[in-house]
């Protein structure tokens, strides 16, 4: 599918759903490892090349958290679900999508042991894989479920511990990742009356001839790990970070307009705009490209840095928790992520907040 491939949204731009559902955000919530993870930490632990000044320039991250040892995705799952459930206050879900590239096992599936300590019972719960992007993709199946009458009440988790895949001796990625967990809530409404938290529009594509861009080469079934001691180059992550940026800045922006296109707005009528947070260089970029002007852009990438599938809920939950936007204003997600893959959400902003907000300033 590429961004510009037919879809639901395709043949539905304003968001009309089977049976006139809508799909609402109604909770929102957040989990990050306590321990904080300096630019000056990161240079000496992996012994890189770099520096404070290095890092910020050229990515805008100052910190990052790292899970301590025993601490899994999951656990940080659980607690970022917990808390959406609290924000909601309402019934308990009935679906689980826990989207993230560092699950638990490799078998079985993380999401349902999240369901589980949630306390959920038996309701359907899976992962899903898209990298950077599987938020985004998450929260598009999640709807997507909620209007064709699959459910009624999904719960939508994206969740890392990016520190169990980064080399610390690789300066493209050591410096960029962090762990966290960032969730939100979706209940069914009532198509058409444009309620706070509706998802409108969306978007998504992918194009697997970019596949090796960001990647770990071995440990899957076309290169298995059978024990032998693996080469660093191929058991940890490995990003080609130029042809990345570009391909970015491209895929963002164009998804972007197709979603704000089927949603029938323009880019100024946003009053807030997400984005993947990746490199604060490439959300510049895709906002002066899309003409968001900054005082609409929020993020939190200076102290979490890029938590892959986490990156949009996180940054949706610090923005929230501050009430920063209005409910109901005209908002936008997007994301970019291996495969390569990307997509985006045109969604009226939630009354929802955090129970919790997770991050204090770190200097």
């Amino acid at each position: 599918m590429t961004a510009h491939s037919t879809s639901s949204a395709a043949t539905t731009r304003t968001g009309t759903g089977a049976g006139g559902r809508a799909a609402v955000v109604c909770g929102i919530g957040s989990s990050l490892p306590p321990q904080v993870r300096s630019n000056a930490d990161v240079a000496r632990e992996g012994a890189l090349a770099t520096d404070d000044e290095w890092i910020r320039t050229r990515t805008g991250i100052a910190h990052r958290r790292r899970a301590a040892d025993g601490v899994a995705t999951g656990d940080l799952a659980a607690a970022a679900g917990r808390r959406a459930l609290e924000s909601s206050g309402g019934a308990p879900p009935d679906m689980l999508l826990l989207a993230t590239t560092t699950p638990d096992r490799r078998c079985p599936a993380t999401a349902p042991g999240v369901a589980h300590s949630l306390g959920l019972g038996t309701i359907a719960a899976f992962d899903l894989s898209a990298v950077c992007s599987g938020f985004v993709y998450a929260l598009t199946v999640a709807t997507g479920m909620v209007r064709s009458g699959v459910c009624e009440r999904p719960l939508v988790i994206g969740a890392e511990t990016y520190s169990t895949i980064v080399d610390p001796r690789d300066r493209d990625t050591a410096v960029v990742f962090g762990d966290g967990a960032g969730a939100v809530l979706l209940r069914a409404g009532d198509q058409g009356q444009r309620e706070p938290g509706e998802v409108i529009a969306w978007d998504l594509g992918a194009d697997g001839s970019g596949s090796d861009l960001i990647s770990i080469a071995a440990g899957g079934s076309s290169a298995p790990d059978r024990g032998a001691e693996l080469p660093r180059d191929k058991r940890f992550l490995r990003m080609r970070g130029r042809e990345v940026y570009a391909h970015a800045v491209r895929r963002m922006t164009q998804s972007s307009r197709t979603a704000l296109d089927r949603a029938g707005w323009e880019p100024p009528a946003l009053g807030a705009f997400i984005g993947h947070q990746a490199n604060q260089r490439i959300l510049d970029t895709v906002g002066d490209r899309l003409g968001i002007p900054p005082r609409h852009r929020y993020g939190n990438i200076r102290d979490v840095g890029n938590t892959a599938a986490a990156s949009v809920p996180l940054a949706l939950a610090d923005t929230a928790a501050h009430a920063r936007v209005r409910p109901g204003t005209p908002t936008l997600l997007t994301a970019f992520g291996g495969g390569l893959t990307w997509g985006s959400v045109a969604l009226t902003w939630p009354t929802a907040r955090p129970a919790h907000n997770p991050r204090p300033p770190c200097d």
